[in-house]
C-alpha cells in the first residue's frame, strides 16, 4: 500500500510539471515576422563593412564627364579624364621627363669636357698703310683744289643736290635731264638690245646626226 501511494505523488508531481511548462509556453510572445527589407539591411551593412575594410569604391551611379570639360566622360581609371586627354597628358609628362634628362646630361657633359687650345707662335708683321693724299699734299705743299658749286651743263644753273646725272655722266638741272635736251652721245639702243639679249639667250637644240 505504502508502495502505491508513492507511485501516485509522483504521477500526480510529473503533471503538474507538464501543465505548468504548457502553461508558459503559451504565455510568452510569438517573434514578430520580419519584413525582406529588414532582413537584408544586416547582409547590405555587413558588405558595406567588407568594402571599407578592403578599401574598394563603389561603381558611380552614373557616367562622369571629362575633367577638361571637352564634352568626352571620363573614368577613374584615367583620372576622370577620358581618353584623349589622358593620352595627351601622358605625352606632356614624357615630353617633361625628356627635356630634363637631356638638359642634366648636357650639365654633366659639358663639365667633363675639357677644351684644348692650341696656341699658335706670334711672329711680327709689317703692314703697309695707303698713303694718305692729303698728307701727301701737305707735304708737297701744293694747294688742295676746292671743288665748286654743281652745276647744270647745259645752262650753267647752279642745282646743288637736286641735280640729275644722266648715263653719260655729267650733271643737269630739272629742264635739261632728258638725253633730248642736252645732245647726250649715249646710245641707249644698243644697251637696250645688249640687255635684252642677255635676259633672252637663244636656246639650240643639238642636231640629229643622220642615218
Amino acid at each position: 500500500m505504502a508502495m502505491d501511494k508513492k507511485m501516485f505523488t509522483c504521477a500526480v508531481l510529473i503533471a503538474a510539471a507538464t501543465t505548468m511548462s504548457v502553461a508558459l509556453a503559451t504565455e510568452s510572445p510569438a517573434p514578430a515576422p520580419t519584413s525582406g527589407v529588414e532582413a537584408t539591411m544586416p547582409a547590405l551593412r555587413g558588405e558595406k563593412m567588407e568594402h571599407d575594410e578592403t578599401g574598394c569604391q563603389y561603381p558611380p551611379e552614373g557616367p562622369i564627364l571629362c575633367i577638361n570639360n571637352c564634352g568626352f566622360f571620363g573614368s577613374a581609371a584615367t583620372m576622370n579624364m577620358c581618353s584623349k586627354c589622358h593620352k595627351d597628358l601622358t605625352l606632356k609628362q614624357e615630353q617633361a621627363k625628356l627635356a630634363a634628362s637631356s638638359i642634366n646630361n648636357i650639365i654633366n657633359g659639358s663639365s667633363g669636357f675639357s677644351v684644348g687650345v692650341q696656341v699658335d707662335s706670334l711672329e711680327p708683321k709689317t703692314i703697309s698703310l695707303p698713303r694718305n693724299p692729303a698728307s701727301g699734299s701737305e707735304e708737297t705743299g701744293e694747294p688742295k683744289l676746292k671743288e665748286g658749286p654743281n652745276r647744270c651743263t647745259t645752262c650753267k644753273k647752279r642745282v646743288g643736290l637736286t641735280g640729275f646725272k644722266c648715263r653719260c655722266g655729267d650733271l643737269f638741272c630739272g629742264s635739261h635731264r632728258y638725253s633730248d635736251k642736252h645732245d647726250c652721245p649715249f646710245d641707249y639702243r644698243t644697251t637696250a638690245q645688249d640687255a635684252i639679249t642677255k635676259a633672252n639667250p637663244v636656246v639650240k637644240a643639238e642636231k640629229l646626226n643622220k642615218i
